[in-house]
C-alpha cells in the first residue's frame, strides 16, 4: 500500500508540475488562472485528492476522488482538482458556509457538500421527521419495458411520471455520452419501486437491515428512486459499496454526466451510491428539460 501511495503521489505530482497534462490538453489555461495565489492549495488538493486516508462513510478511503465530480457541480467549474480554478472555487464554496477558506479540500467542506445532497431529497428529510413515506397507488406506477431492466436484478415499476422522466433523461444521454449510445446496458434500471411488504420479508430473511446495507424504510417504497447502472469494477457488482468499486464508477463518463446533466430531468444523487438517483420533479425554471 506505502509503495503504490508513493507511485501515485510521484504521477500527481508530475502531472501537476506539467501543467495538469490532459485537462491542459483539452484547453484549461482558464483552470490555470490565479495561479500566484492558489498554486500551493492545488498542490495540496493534488496530493491530498489520492492519499488523503479518511473514512467519510465508516471504511477507510484512501483520497477524494470520488466526491470530485459532484463537487465540481456544486462549485460551478469543470477544472480539476488539481488546479488552482478549483481551489478558488473551493474557498468561494467554503466562504458560502462560514467555513474557514482555505482553498484546500478538508472534512469540514465535505460534511457541507454531503449536507446540501441529502437536503435535496424529500426522502431524506421525511426521514429525519421520523416518517416513512407511504408508497403510491398501485394505478400510479407504470411497467418497465425490457431493455430499460438490467439483467443483474430485475426490476418492474416505477411511478409514471418518473419513467417518463427516466425516459427521457436516458435518450437525452445516448445523444451526447458515447459510452451510453455504445453500451445498451448503460443507465438501465436494476432497482425501481420495491413493495415495503416485500423488502421487509426480504430483511427478516437476510438480516441485513441495519441501515447501511439496506434501509429499513427504503426510498424504493416511493417509486421515485432508481439504481442505475453505471459501469462497475471486475468482480464487485453493479452496486458495490467498496470504496474501490465507488471510485471507479464515478469516474465513469456516464456517472459525470449523470452529476451534470440529471437536474435537468428532476434527478438527484445520492452522495454514497453512485448508481442511486431519486426524482424530485421537474426544475421550477420549466416544466421540461
Amino acid at each position: 500500500m506505502r509503495r503504490g501511495l508513493v507511485i501515485l503521489f510521484c504521477a500527481t505530482l508530475f502531472g501537476l508540475l506539467a501543467g495538469g497534462g490532459a485537462a491542459r490538453a483539452q484547453g484549461a489555461d482558464r483552470c490555470q488562472a490565479g495561479r500566484d495565489q492558489w498554486a500551493g492549495q492545488a498542490f495540496a488538493n493534488a496530493i491530498s485528492e489520492y492519499a488523503l486516508e479518511w473514512s467519510p462513510f465508516g471504511t477507510t478511503e484512501w483520497g477524494w476522488v470520488t466526491y470530485v465530480p459532484l463537487l465540481q457541480k456544486e462549485l460551478g467549474t469543470d477544472c480539476e482538482a488539481n488546479t488552482p480554478a478549483f481551489a478558488a472555487a473551493l474557498a468561494g464554496f467554503q466562504t458560502r458556509y462560514a467555513l474557514t477558506p482555505t482553498g484546500v479540500f478538508d472534512q469540514p467542506t465535505f460534511l457541507v457538500l454531503k449536507g446540501l445532497l441529502q437536503e435535496r431529497r424529500p426522502f431524506v428529510m421525511a426521514r429525519v421527521r421520523d416518517e416513512c413515506p407511504d408508497p403510491p397507488p398501485l394505478n400510479q406506477l407504470g411497467y418497465l419495458v425490457e431493455s430499460e431492466e438490467h439483467a443483474d436484478r430485475l426490476t418492474r415499476l416505477l411511478r409514471r411520471d418518473v419513467l417518463d422522466a427516466y425516459r427521457r433523461m436516458v435518450a437525452a444521454a445516448r445523444a451526447e455520452v458515447p459510452q451510453v449510445r455504445n453500451d445498451p446496458e448503460r443507465l438501465q434500471i436494476f432497482s425501481g419501486f420495491r413493495d415495503p411488504e416485500a423488502d421487509a420479508a426480504r430483511c427478516a430473511a437476510e438480516r441485513n437491515c441495519d441501515g447501511l446495507r439496506r434501509a429499513v424504510c427504503s426510498p424504493h417504497r416511493t417509486g421515485t428512486a432508481v439504481d442505475l447502472y453505471v459501469g462497475e469494477l471486475l468482480g464487485m457488482g453493479v452496486d458495490s459499496t467498496n470504496p474501490a468499486s465507488r471510485r471507479h464508477m464515478t469516474q465513469e463518463p456516464t456517472y459525470r454526466w449523470l452529476v451534470r446533466n440529471a437536474g435537468r430531468f428532476g434527478f438527484v444523487p445520492y452522495i454514497f451510491e453512485p448508481w442511486h438517483w431519486e426524482y424530485v420533479g421537474a426544475p421550477p425554471s420549466d416544466g421540461t428539460p
